[in-house]
């Protein structure tokens, strides 16, 4: 009982939080939605893969890269606050508790994904702008793999948060880190139209297995983007196991973090 309610007093606080910060909402919404009319529309129809039609063009196919990219922002956004409750000196204070420091990462981790996933939603409801019928089915496997990939970004947000002081250090480290992993993961360009070393890096990223697995279930006839990856079953295998094992380095983190 008290790791649970430590887990959910931290995870309410992140929703406050969230709640009580317009601009943060405006920007984690606004930002992504502008990006994806933008330079969707201005590739447009030149956009093209050969053997797939795409009756809206580029924003038919960037449609799942943006949608992942408000959960990664979302989920980056929310560990801020360990940065900030450090120099707050609300972390310490949370630190000498008694209480496991699982429980602690479980509810930043938890609070980070349930605010990414309400966002991803909102972002959803868009998906018929761009012919994507939304089914029950569809909506319940967008629920799971947006919870699996905003659970493991929140995750791994939260490994550099405990070991950086800064604020400013920590916004140049995810931009210079995170930002080349949602490149790198199918969300703006295909695996089958880049140069081979840069096929090679989307294969060994695993965030790019939860983008195919989002792409497959929103468009499910679009073969052509999926030929050099594996079945979706392997897809979900992977991306599963990726955010056990950043969870696991997350709470191993904490527990060495002396204050």
């Amino acid at each position: 009982m008290v790791f649970l309610l430590c887990s959910f007093t931290i995870w309410q606080r992140e929703i406050v939080r969230f709640l009580r910060q317009r601009s943060r909402i405006v920007g984690t919404l606004g930002q992504p939605f502008l990006f994806w009319i933008l330079l969707g529309s201005g590739f447009g129809s030149s956009f093209r893969i050969k053997g797939v039609e795409l009756s809206s063009g580029y924003l038919e196919y960037f449609f799942p890269g943006i949608l992942v990219m408000m959960i990664l922002f979302t989920a980056i956004f929310s560990t801020f606050s360990v940065v900030e409750d450090r120099k707050a000196g609300f972390l310490q204070s949370v630190l000498v508790a008694p209480v496991p420091r699982e429980a602690i990462i479980l509810g930043h981790i938890l609070g980070g994904t349930t605010l990414s996933i309400l966002q991803g939603f909102l972002f959803l409801c868009a998906a018929p702008l761009v012919g994507i019928t939304l089914t029950l089915e569809i909506i319940g496997l967008s629920f799971l793999i947006m919870l699996f990939i905003s659970f493991s970004l929140t995750s791994l947000g939260l490994v550099f948060a405990w070991r950086i002081e800064s604020t400013q250090g920590f916004h140049s480290i995810m931009n210079l880190f995170l930002i080349p992993l949602w490149l790198l993961s199918g969300a703006v360009f295909p695996a089958s139209s880049a140069h081979p070393i840069i096929s090679w890096l989307m294969t060994i990223n695993p965030l790019t297995y939860g983008v195919t697995i989002l792409r497959r279930n929103l468009f499910p006839s679009q073969t052509e983007f999926f030929s050099v990856f594996p079945s979706t079953l392997t897809c979900w295998v992977i991306i599963c196991s990726f955010s056990v094992i950043i969870f696991l380095i997350a709470s191993r983190t904490a527990k060495k973090y002396q204050g």
